[in-house]
C-alpha cells in the first residue's frame, strides 16, 4: 500500500493562494532578486576591476557576494514561477537538488564569515605580518575549505532526508524544500534526522561563532591599544559591518534549526528562513559597502567621477 501511494512529486504551498497577493509577492521578490544580483555581482566585479581592492579582505568579500547571488538563485526563480503558475509542483529530484544547493551555500557562508573574521583579526592585530600570514595559499585554502565543508554538510542532510518515506501528503508548507517542513511531511521515524540536524548545525554554528567571537575579542584589544582616533574609527567602520552581517545571519539560523521539533511553527519558520536566505543576501552589499571608504573610492575610479550611478550613490551617503 505504501508503494502504491509513494510520493514522487511535491507541491510547494507557499504564502497564499490569493491571486492578488501572489501578483504583489511576485513583483516584490522579483525586485529583491534583481537588487540582489546587481548588488552582489556588481560588488564582485568591482573587486575584480579595481587593483586597489586586490587583497584578501576584498577577495573574501567578492566570494561572499557570488555566494549570496547563488544562494538567492536557488530559491527565488522557482518561487517566481510558482507565484504565476497554478502548477506549483516540484519533482522529487528537483526538491533534493534544491535542498542540497541551499544547504551547501548556507553552510559555506557560515564558514566564510568565520574566515573573514579571522582575516580581520590578522590585519588589525598584527598588520606588519598580514601579507605573510594571509598569503594567497592561506586565503584560497580557507575559501576552498568553506565550500568543501558546505558540500559535506549538505550531502549528509540531503541523503538523510530523502531516504525517508513520503507516502501520504505531498504538500510542503513552504516556498522551497527546507529540512523542517519535509521532516514534518514524512511518515517515517525522523528522530535520527532531528539529531543530525541538531548536532551538525549546532557544531557548525558553535564553531564558527566561537571563531568570530575570539577574533573580535583580539580585535577589541588591538583597538584599545590604538592612540589614533582616526585609526579606531576606521577599524570600527570596517569590522562593524562584518559583525552586523554575522549577527543577523547566525541569529536567524539558530532560531530556525536549533529548536526541538515540537516547537516548529512552519508559517513562522518560513518567514525566518526567507529572511536569511533572501533578504540578507540582498542586504549584504549594502552592509559591506555603504560605509566602506575603499569601496566608495573604487566606485569613483571604476564608474568615473561624473557617472550617473556614482552621483546617485554618493549623494545618498554624504
Amino acid at each position: 500500500m505504501r508503494n502504491a501511494t509513494k510520493v514522487t512529486t511535491f507541491v510547494l504551498k507557499g504564502f497564499t493562494e490569493k491571486l492578488e497577493l501572489q501578483i504583489f509577492l511576485f513583483c516584490l521578490f522579483l525586485a529583491i532578486y534583481m537588487f540582489t544580483l546587481v548588488g552582489n555581482l556588481g560588488l564582485a566585479l568591482l573587486v575584480t576591476r579595481d587593483s586597489k581592492l586586490h587583497n584578501p579582505m576584498y577577495y573574501f568579500l567578492s566570494v561572499l557576494s557570488c555566494l549570496d547571488a547563488s544562494f538567492s538563485s536557488v530559491i527565488i526563480p522557482n518561487m517566481l514561477v510558482d507565484f504565476i503558475s497554478r502548477n506549483k509542483v516540484i519533482s522529487f529530484l528537483g526538491c533534493a537538488t534544491q535542498m542540497f544547493l541551499f544547504i551547501t551555500f548556507g553552510t559555506t557562508e557560515c564558514f566564510l564569515l568565520a574566515a573573514m573574521a579571522y582575516d580581520r583579526y590578522v590585519a588589525i592585530y598584527n598588520p606588519l605580518l598580514y601579507s605573510v600570514t594571509m598569503s594567497p595559499r592561506v586565503y584560497v585554502t580557507l575559501i576552498i575549505a568553506s565550500y568543501v565543508g558546505g558540500i559535506l554538510h549538505a550531502s549528509v542532510h540531503t541523503v538523510a532526508t530523502f531516504t525517508l518515506s513520503f507516502c501520504a501528503s505531498n504538500e510542503i508548507k513552504h516556498v522551497f524544500c527546507d529540512i523542517p517542513p519535509l521532516l514534518a511531511l514524512s511518515c517515517s521515524d525522523t528522530h535520527t534526522n532531528q539529531l543530525l540536524l541538531f548536532y551538525f548545525v549546532g557544531s557548525i554554528e558553535l564553531g564558527t561563532i566561537l571563531i568570530v567571537l575570539i577574533s573580535y575579542a583580539f580585535i577589541l584589544l588591538a583597538i584599545l591599544r590604538m592612540h589614533s582616533a582616526e585609526g579606531r574609527r576606521k577599524v570600527f567602520s570596517t569590522c562593524g559591518s562584518h559583525l552586523t552581517g554575522v549577527s543577523i545571519y547566525h541569529g536567524t539560523i539558530l532560531f530556525t534549526y536549533m529548536r526541538p521539533s515540537s516547537s516548529y511553527a512552519l508559517d513562522h519558520d518560513m518567514i525566518v528562513s526567507i529572511f536569511y536566505s533572501i533578504v540578507i543576501p540582498m542586504l549584504n552589499p549594502i552592509i559591506y559597502s555603504l560605509r566602506n571608504k575603499d569601496v566608495k573610492e573604487a566606485m569613483k575610479r571604476v564608474f568615473g567621477e561624473n557617472g550617473c550611478i556614482n552621483k546617485v550613490y554618493f549623494h545618498t551617503n554624504r
